[in-house]
C-alpha cells in the first residue's frame, strides 16, 4: 500500500489547527499534545538549523577543514569558542556547572558590546536625524517633520519625572500622551490585524478540507474524505466524554 504524505499532511495541519482553536473551549488533551508537539518541534528544528547552518560549517569547518568541506582554512583561534561551548553544556553536571557561568559572562559581554554602538546608532542618532526638519522639502514634508519633533519632544517630557508635570511641562506631556496612545493603538492595531490574516488563512485551509476532493497547487486532485468535518465530529465526541469523566471524578472528590 502506497502512503500519500500528502493526504497525511492535510490531516495532522487540520488535526492541529482544531486542536488548538480547542482552547476556546477550555484547557483539553488535544490542546495539550498540540502545544507540546508545536513546542518539541520547533525546538528540534531550529536546534537541527543552527547545528548544520552556523556551528557544523563555521566552527568544525574551521577546526577540521579536512573532514569538514566548508571552504574554511584551519583557524587554531576557533578553538576558544568550542571550549566556550563545551562549558555551556556542563551546566547540566552540578559539580562542573560554574564552568557555564564563563560563557554566559562572554556572551552577555560580546552582545553588550556589539550591540551598543547598534542601539546608539539606530534608536538615538538616527531618531536625532529624522526629528530634524528640513526646510528645503516640500509643505506637507515640513509639516510632518514638525509634528514628529512635537511627537518626540512632547514624549520625553512626559517620562521626565524630575520636576512636577504643571503648568507648560504638564501641556507638553498631556500632548505627549496623546501620540503615545496613537503609537500604541496603532501598533496593536497592526498586530491584531497581522493575527486576524493569519486565522482567516486558517479557516481557509480548514474549508478547502471540508470537501471529500482537494485540488493541489500542481492541479492534482486528491482524495482527502471530509477531512476538517471527520475530525471535528471526533474532537465534540471525545471531549464530551472527557468532560463527563471530569465531572464525575471531580464530585467524588
Amino acid at each position: 500500500m502506497e502512503f500519500n504524505f500528502e493526504i497525511i499532511g492535510i490531516w495532522l495541519l487540520v488535526l492541529m489547527t482544531l486542536s488548538i482553536l480547542s482552547y476556546l473551549y477550555g484547557d483539553n488533551p488535544f490542546y495539550k499534545a498540540a502545544e507540546h508537539i508545536f513546542v518539541g518541534v520547533s525546538a528540534g528544528y531550529i536546534f537541527a538549523l543552527t547545528w548544520w547552518d552556523q556551528v557544523w560549517p563555521n566552527l568544525f569547518g574551521r577546526l577540521f577543514p579536512n573532514y569538514v568541506d566548508a571552504g574554511f582554512e584551519f583557524s587554531i583561534i576557533y578553538i576558544i569558542p568550542l571550549i566556550l561551548g563545551i562549558f555551556m553544556l556542563l551546566r547540566l553536571i552540578p559539580s562542573l556547572s560554574w564552568l557555564a557561568r564563563i560563557s554566559i559572562g562572554y556572551i552577555v559581554g560580546m552582545a553588550a558590546g556589539l550591540k551598543i554602538y547598534v542601539f546608539i546608532n539606530s534608536n538615538i542618532l538616527m531618531q536625532i536625524q529624522h526629528s530634524a526638519i528640513d526646510f528645503s522639502k516640500s509643505g506637507w514634508e515640513i509639516f510632518n517633520h514638525i509634528l514628529i519633533l512635537i511627537g518626540v519632544i512632547s514624549g520625553l517630557v512626559y517620562f521626565f519625572f524630575s520636576k512636577e508635570h504643571k503648568g507648560p511641562v504638564g501641556v507638553i506631556s498631556k500632548i505627549g500622551i496623546y501620540f503615545l496612545m496613537i503609537k500604541f493603538g496603532a501598533s496593536f492595531g497592526f498586530a491584531v490585524m497581522g493575527r486576524i490574516s493569519l486565522l482567516i488563512g486558517r479557516f481557509e485551509d480548514l474549508i478547502n478540507y471540508s470537501a471529500k476532493e482537494y485540488v493541489n497547487t500542481n492541479g492534482d486532485i486528491i482524495t482527502i474524505n471530509y477531512a476538517t468535518p471527520v475530525i471535528i465530529a471526533f474532537m465534540i465526541i471525545y471531549l464530551a466524554i472527557w468532560s463527563l469523566k471530569q465531572k464525575d471524578n471531580t464530585e467524588k472528590l
